[in-house]
């Protein structure tokens, strides 16, 4: 068995006469979290749908756990699953009943089970018999999530999984992540957030223009610039730092540390 539960070799997509992806190469190590980062229109979208059987490639190979997409695609379903920008939702259910419903779907045995430890394992469980339309942005990011790891899937894909949220809503999201990839399960994510992919990410390809232009551990990265000059700077906390300690604050009615 590979190493790899993601192989992409000259990966190449046009729509009509714009050339989105122009030879994409990279791999995804089993059980770690692989960030795609680039501007909006770099094609990160783009290379998640073909990889998630959606859309296909015009020339090139896409592997998922050994298996070629291209020709596979029930295969390919059977062990991945994909989390798109936007929550994916019943706010009329509530949250509980959003992971029953899927799992019936997947024809799972003991739904109940299944939702009942997917909503401990995101800290849902006091929110679970509240219909989601009551949820934070955070909460139904969370949420989402769970749901698409219903059945176990070996890869899940999170295209952009912090988009429009708040930053303690981020930092809620990034922790669902970490504990994911803390189980075995791989993660590729596509991100245009640079703090996003350092914060996660235990290799970053950066995708431009429909290339990968660079692609290495975030240690790597930081070598291909020339070091700074040390100097002493009084740290200043960031307007994110500032944030999150007043709402903090305002929510448990403490005073800020001196």
């Amino acid at each position: 068995m590979s190493d790899h539960a993601i192989e992409v070799r000259g990966l190449r997509k046009s729509f009509g006469a714009l050339e989105v992806l122009k030879g994409v190469d990279f791999e995804v190590a089993r059980g770690s979290i692989f960030a795609l980062l680039g501007s909006n229109g770099a094609g990160k979208t783009t290379v998640v749908r073909i990889l998630s059987t959606l859309l296909r490639a015009d020339s090139g190979s896409a592997q998922v756990t050994g298996v070629e997409v291209a020709g596979n695609g029930r295969r390919i379903r059977e062990v991945i699953s994909l989390t798109g920008q936007f929550a994916a939702v019943d706010e009329i259910l509530t949250g509980r009943e959003n992971l029953v419903l899927v799992a019936r779907l997947r024809h799972l045995k003991d739904p109940g089970a299944i939702a009942d430890g997917l909503l401990e394992r995101f800290a849902l469980t006091d929110a679970a018999g509240r219909r989601v339309a009551t949820y934070s942005g955070g909460m139904r990011r969370r949420l989402d999530i769970a749901m698409s790891l219903i059945g176990a899937p070996q890869v899940i894909f999170l295209d952009e999984p912090t988009t429009g949220l708040d930053p303690e809503a981020r930092l809620e999201v990034w922790a669902a992540v970490r504990r994911l990839a803390a189980s075995g399960t791989t993660v590729l994510l596509t991100t245009q957030y640079l703090d996003e992919a350092e914060q996660l990410a235990d290799r970053i390809a950066i995708l431009h223009e429909g290339r990968i232009i660079q692609n290495g551990t975030l240690a790597e990265l930081k070598r291909l610039i020339p070091p700074a000059t040390v100097e002493y700077v009084e740290k200043q906390p960031t307007l994110e730092d500032v944030f999150l300690a007043l709402t903090r604050k305002e929510a448990r009615d403490e005073p800020l540390p001196e």
